[in-house]
């Protein structure tokens, strides 16, 4: 095909799930669409660039992280800590709620050039104060919750909801999950949910609450929360809640990703849905970055085959969010957010949370487009 674009991108390698393309190619990019793709892309442009031993994906979308400016304790500029290292789409864990959703919405979702979603906390303070988000009940308000997405256009995807000690304090998990099931049912939005340790309320039970649509995150942790069984296969309660259709996302984070964990259950042939980072506050200036594309490495260095990586933080969480015909895809007529990789065989050893460390290279963002303007490059 031969036409005019404002932005020509070549690559070694292109690839779109969507398509079902995976070889050498290009993109052509005309105003904030990708008009061509595929590789017998041809034409003139106002700007060609040439990433010949690159891989050239959709934008990133990381479906579990914390984007904020102001207003939560976890929250990160995704201008600054995402959109420069790949990830066009994020969506927020709880950040805000009903209370601050409002100047959220206006500093974050409408006032950043990174694409956000917000998963609205059950909470109605949302994550703004030191302690649990759930130690208070009174904050844990469904009329409130409701009211603020009455109002949410498309920028409210789901509820977030994390029954952990951490969150709850000393409160009744369970009155807290029965709250959420009321808020869920009355909206109509997934949940996005953090499990209580299944020592204090057995897995089996959390799972059976989860609705086709829900997400549970934080997929691959140790100890009590390991869904992996002592005769290396997964518990047959996250088997079925699958079956039914609940989806698991990795939900990296400081706690939650052990190799051991990842290798086990992916050799018993269980993969994750989606691949996210929740990277917050504490994770700003790590070295080596914690962003995505390493993140991806690590599911890679454990089994997960190479395409399935790269479906799991593009085309899938698109599909999670609602938004197939505009993001995590490189089909014509949808959005120019791309991403542009080179692997690094000489990088730092990828690590999980318990210090435990795997070798053989590592996805490095290099270039991002949004909406068909490039991004500057990442620290």
């Amino acid at each position: 095909m031969y036409t005019d674009y404002d932005l020509l991108i070549r690559a070694g390698r292109v690839f779109c799930s969507e398509s079902g393309f995976d070889g050498p190619g290009a993109v052509g990019v005309r105003g904030d669409r990708i008009v061509a793709a595929g590789p017998d892309v041809a034409g003139t442009s106002s700007e060609t660039l040439e990433f010949p031993e690159a891989l050239l994906l959709p934008g990133l979308v990381d479906l579990h992280a914390h984007p904020a400016r102001g207003e939560s304790k976890y929250g990160v500029d995704p201008d600054v800590e995402f959109l420069p290292r790949g990830v066009t789409t994020v969506l927020s864990q709880g950040d805000a709620g009903a209370v601050n959703w409002t100047r959220y919405r206006k500093r974050v979702i409408e006032g950043c050039r990174t694409r956000v979603r917000l998963a609205i906390n059950l909470s109605s303070q949302g994550e703004s104060m030191p302690g649990g988000c759930f130690e208070d009940l009174d904050w844990v308000d469904v009329n409130a919750c409701a009211s603020a997405v009455e109002d949410k256009g498309e920028a409210i995807w789901g509820i977030a909801v994390n029954v952990s000690r951490i969150a709850c304090g000393n409160n009744d998990p369970h009155e807290v999950m029965r709250r959420a099931l009321r808020a869920a049912e009355g909206t109509g939005l997934p949940l996005l949910y953090g499990l209580r340790n299944p020592q204090e309320w057995p897995l089996a039970e959390q799972l059976d609450l989860l609705q086709p649509g829900d997400v549970l995150t934080y997929l691959y942790r140790s100890g009590a929360w390991n869904i992996v069984q002592a005769d290396g296969r997964v518990h047959p309660a996250i088997r079925e809640a699958r079956r039914r259709g609940v989806l698991f996302d990795i939900g990296h984070g400081m706690s939650s990703f052990v190799f051991d964990v990842a290798e086990a259950a992916m050799a018993d042939g269980f993969p994750p849905d989606t691949i996210s980072t929740d990277s917050y506050a504490r994770h700003v200036s790590s070295d080596p970055p914690h962003d995505l594309p390493r993140t991806m490495s690590k599911l890679l260095a454990a089994g997960m085959p190479e395409a399935d990586v790269f479906t799991a933080v593009t085309s899938r969480p698109a599909a999670v969010l609602g938004l197939s015909d505009e993001i995590g895809t490189l089909t014509v007529d949808s959005c120019a957010d791309l991403t542009v990789l080179r692997w690094n065989d000489t990088a730092l050893p990828l690590v999980d949370v318990e210090g435990n460390q795997r070798s053989g290279g590592c996805w490095e963002p290099i270039f991002t487009v949004r909406a068909g303007q490039p991004v500057a490059a990442a620290r």
